[in-house]
């Protein structure tokens, strides 16, 4: 049996991301993630809401209200989800992984990873 944590989180930002060589107007989102951990159930669980709460929080603070320009050199959707991933798997406890995660930009476009 797989088990898994899920949670949900916000932040404002901005952007201007370059397609087929061409820099669109910056302009703001609120982007939503959806991210699922995986593991091992341990006492119940797999691990404490609160503890993956702090560690998504603390990446995305340095996202929130930024122009995400100036720390991407191509800030598209995927290239935010990719970089919150990496950073999430760093600070995860043993055991624990990211399964999926899912960025929305605004309200109706998103991308989603699976690990």
């Amino acid at each position: 049996m797989k088990s898994r944590v899920v949670e949900r989180f916000k932040f404002e930002a901005a952007h201007a991301v370059s397609i087929d060589g061409q820099t669109e107007e910056t302009h703001g989102h609120t982007f939503r993630l959806e991210v699922a951990v995986e593991g091992p159930l341990k006492d119940g669980y797999v691990m404490d809401f609160l503890g993956l709460r702090a560690i998504f929080e603390e990446v995305i603070e340095k996202l929130d209200h930024r122009n995400l320009n100036g720390l991407f050199e191509n800030p598209t959707t995927e290239n935010i989800a990719l970089w919150i991933a990496g950073e999430v798997e760093k600070k995860l406890p043993k055991g624990v992984k990211l399964h999926r995660l899912v960025l929305w930009e605004g309200e109706e476009n998103g991308v989603e990873f699976e690990f």
